[in-house]
């Protein structure tokens, strides 16, 4: 009985110890120092709770990225938004990337979407009184534009269009699973909308805005995706780069410690996502098809980007001059005259001669031209509208030895007497590219001859030779030279030679 009561003694003296030991940490656990929040979360009673909370700090995926190339300001605070230094009239890439993972938006797989890009103002104050500054900035420089789309530079877009009531955007299509790259130009500056012009870091910041819309059951382009921005400022040609020197040496002179509560510069502006500019695409451009295009009461130009042989204004398919088509003439209408400049290129320019005939244009001297529209575009206007051409590297002048059905009979009327001579007649051959195949080419258009039945050119040389017109010996023709030519079967029977004499 005594051996019974002292193992209760002594259990009952464990638990005791026990208790107090398993009391001893309530104050550690609890300590102000020690107590976490996220470790209380952490326990397995918390986790599952945890799990059904929604994940606020996960960052959204932008379906789209545009990324400019330019770099941006050094001298820009840590938590600041990016600025971005830009010249006048200078094409910058922006370059379209689908950033969607995979299964996002699939309704726009294998379809074009609509992107709209537009330099708008970044102060809120400007941004109020925007359709005043704009008219100011357009009665100052008429026929310009604040935002140009460099189209031969441009890749992977299509259809662009502009507005000329909205001088400050362009819209295209593309596809988001190509490469694309829309190459724009601002030729507005910074000191153009302040009251004292101190030069370009005095001058009002800018913003680029891409806004992406997808195509609707009725076939317009009105469902947004997406939109990102930056801010830029601009000035006059080479200030952007003496503006950015001057920043990265101001920043070379801080201490290591200052240089921390700074930005480092980028050599790309990454556009920020932000919310849709309020104007609505159906005001920006009717979709609605239009059999011909009525001059008249036309809101928005189209273009679309140039093939390789048709960029050069002077391009000319043939060795022959341009057809009465490429020329505007006098009595030409005010439809006659608005088609003209748009298939010259001159679409900027529509709303601004509106008014003008064919006559109207013609008046304007090249002055007048340059003035209104510039020097780059108003010398050119000035050589389409005289038609001046680029004058060939080389002319030459060949004629097909005459058959008897086509001889012709020439009359002397001086003394009554006729004589039954072959007048020869000439073609003339104006070669744009010193090459034995520019004269093959030339050739067979100026007699109406299959290229591909001409295998050999000839010259006949000393003794009834037949010497093979090369690259080489066309460099060596003269100027103004005169040659007979006559063709030979050849030796297999499929085409023939031709040789000049």
């Amino acid at each position: 009985m005594a051996w019974v009561l002292k193992m209760d003694e002594v259990i009952e003296s464990g638990l005791v110890h026990d208790f107090d030991a398993s009391l001893s940490g309530i104050g550690q656990e609890l300590g102000a120092g020690a107590y976490s929040m996220s470790d209380v979360l952490a326990l397995p009673i918390f986790k599952q709770e945890d799990s059904s909370l929604p994940q606020e700090n996960e960052t959204k995926h932008p379906p789209f990225q545009y990324v400019m190339c330019a770099a941006t300001s050094p001298a820009v605070k840590l938590y600041d938004e990016t600025l971005t230094y830009l010249n006048q009239g200078q094409s910058y890439e922006i370059r379209m990337l689908d950033n969607r993972k995979a299964g996002d938006i699939p309704e726009i797989n294998g379809k074009l979407v609509k992107s709209i890009i537009r330099v708008v103002f970044h102060d809120r104050r400007l941004q109020y009184t925007e359709h005043q500054q704009l008219e100011g900035w357009k009665w100052n420089r008429p026929g310009d534009r604040l935002l140009d789309l460099d189209i031969p530079m441009s890749v992977g877009v299509i259809d662009i269009k502009t507005n000329p009531s909205q001088l400050n955007a362009v819209e295209f299509l593309w596809d988001p699973t190509k490469c694309t790259s829309a190459f724009i130009q601002v030729h507005c500056i910074s000191t153009e909308f302040t009251p004292r012009k101190h030069g370009g870091e005095k001058g009002v910041p800018f913003r680029i805005q891409v806004d992406t819309f997808k195509q609707t059951e009725n076939g317009e382009y009105t469902d947004h995706l997406h939109s990102a921005s930056c801010q830029i400022k601009v000035f006059k040609p080479k200030g952007a780069d003496r503006k950015q020197k001057t920043d990265r040496e101001k920043m070379e002179k801080r201490t290591a410690h200052e240089k921390e509560k700074y930005q480092p510069s980028y050599d790309t502006t990454v556009l920020t996502e932000c919310s849709p500019w309020p104007d609505t695409p159906t005001t920006f451009v009717n979709n609605s098809p239009t059999p011909a295009p009525a001059f008249t009461s036309a809101q928005h130009n189209t273009y679309s980007v140039p093939d390789s042989n048709s960029s050069s204004p002077n391009h000319q398919g043939d060795g022959s001059s341009q057809g009465s088509g490429d020329q505007l003439h006098p009595s030409a209408t005010i439809q006659e005259t608005q088609q003209w400049l748009l298939k010259h290129r001159f679409s900027t320019y529509t709303r601004l001669f509106s008014n003008f005939s064919g006559a109207d244009l013609l008046k304007l001297t090249r002055e007048d031209l340059v003035q209104i529209c510039g020097p780059a575009d108003g010398i050119r206007l000035y050589n389409a509208l005289k038609s001046r051409s680029v004058r060939p590297r080389l002319t030459i002048y060949v004629c097909q030895e005459p058959l008897r059905s086509l001889q012709l009979e020439r009359q002397d009327a001086g003394n009554g007497d006729s004589s039954n001579g072959a007048i020869y007649v000439y073609h003339a051959i104006y070669l744009e590219e010193m090459a034995a195949s520019e004269v093959t080419r030339k050739l067979a258009l100026a007699f109406n001859i299959p290229l591909h039945q001409i295998n050999q050119v000839y010259r006949q040389g000393p003794t009834g030779i037949h010497i093979l017109v090369n690259d080489q010996m066309v460099q060596n023709f003269q100027d103004e030279s005169c040659f007979l030519f006559t063709t030979i079967k050849a030796e297999n029977g499929e085409g023939f030679h031709i040789i000049l004499k």
